[in-house]
């Protein structure tokens, strides 16, 4: 029997996500003064994860430019690309995460891979839960350990797991999982931790900034901030910037910086972008946009169940609206952006198969008009299609 050829295989294999409701095409999205545009059309944006607003924050702009005198340092931080505002980024985030140290990658996706990568091999066990984030994935296949997946957000089954465990053992799990919203039990792992002997590390993307004792995130907000080993998030999320870092103690950055073949082997962030978080951060720390943003959670919370759409356990700034078809998740997307309305169908392998979402991403920057909008065209869908 011939094999097929490379291209063969492609053409096969797009013509399959094709038929099966899961092809996927870039879209051009603007931003025009602030009006996000797509399809040459005015849209509301229920596609960002620009949680406070601030990636237009004029102030951050300006400070952005401000000392704009290289575009990159065109090389690795070992290397020649190291520069006192990055460290100066890193003492700032140390501060805000209430840790001894942190280390800053190019993307909060490097910095996940790079965190499971070094500290995981052969020898290891990692327990991570079933929703975790495709990086969270990546990084737990690239360390060569040991892989146990719990069911999501599950103690029963971690404990069950847990048991007769012998060696290195690593509990990974995200903060505020990003496609159901919902938060993760982090006192019950921080218990079984103890118990256990693991070692904990939270990917934070989501919640940093947004929960917690002067928004420095979800262990902070369920108080048990000094319970984890490693905290891992991202600045181009709440904080509206770009980047990803890792908080954790000096003894750990120190090796992170020896080891993790994602920080060495890879540009510095550019210095412009560190001053864009520098100033984010003193921003976001003040909660007033937190409270903008939790007034609009409540609202589209309050509203999508009232219509009686399933919107799971979220109990954050993102929102699924549960269609199950991959089809008809497609056609909802598709009929709300000739609405003005931009929202993403989540499909397989983003989710399980027959399980799509359409997952809204609030803003503190949406309004009261928009939020009321997006309901009254959301209940004329639910209704036709017969799932509210």
């Amino acid at each position: 029997m011939k094999l097929a050829s490379i291209p063969e295989f492609i053409k096969a294999d797009i013509n399959k996500l094709k038929a099966e409701n899961l092809y996927r095409k870039l879209r051009i999205v603007e931003n025009h003064d602030g009006s996000i545009i797509v399809n040459n059309k005015e849209i509301i944006n229920f596609n960002s994860n620009d949680y406070l607003g601030l990636s237009t924050n004029k102030e951050i702009i300006r400070n952005t430019v401000k000392d704009f005198d290289e575009i990159s340092q065109c090389s690795s931080r070992l290397v020649g690309g190291n520069n006192l505002v990055i460290e100066k980024l890193e003492h700032a985030l140390s501060r805000h995460r209430k840790t001894g140290s942190s280390l800053v990658y190019a993307t909060g996706y490097s910095a996940v891979l790079g965190v499971l990568s070094t500290l995981a091999d052969s020898k290891t066990t990692i327990f991570s839960d079933e929703s975790n984030h495709a990086s969270i994935i990546d990084g737990c296949r690239l360390s060569d350990a040991n892989i146990r997946i719990f069911r999501h957000n599950d103690m029963e089954h971690l404990l069950e797991l847990l048991k007769n465990v012998k060696g290195k053992k690593i509990l990974v799990t995200e903060g505020i999982f990003s496609i159901e919203g919902d938060m993760a039990k982090l006192k019950s792992i921080c218990k079984l931790a103890k118990e256990f002997g693991i070692f904990t590390i939270v990917d934070d993307a989501h919640g940093d900034f947004v929960f917690g004792n002067r928004a420095s995130g979800t262990p902070s907000e369920l108080s048990v901030n000094n319970l984890i080993d490693v905290h891992i998030s991202s600045l181009s999320k709440a904080l509206g910037c770009f980047g990803g870092y890792v908080a954790c103690t000096e003894m750990v950055r120190d090796y992170f910086i020896n080891r993790s073949r994602q920080f060495i082997f890879t540009s510095a962030i550019p210095t412009h972008l560190c001053n864009s978080a520098l100033v984010g951060i003193g921003i976001a720390k003040k909660g007033i946009l937190q409270r903008e943003l939790f007034k609009n959670v409540k609202i589209l919370h309050n509203g999508l169940k009232k219509l009686g759409y399933d919107i799971g356990n979220s109990s954050s700034q993102i929102i699924p609206v549960h269609i199950g078809s991959e089809k008809l998740a497609t056609k909802f997307a598709d009929i709300l952006l000739q609405k003005g309305i931009f929202v993403h169908p989540m499909r397989f392998p983003t989710v399980k198969r027959g399980s799509a979402v359409l997952r809204l991403s609030l803003s503190a920057s949406h309004t009261k008009k928009q939020l009321g909008y997006a309901l009254d065209e959301l209940e004329k869908l639910g209704k036709k299609h017969k799932v509210i």
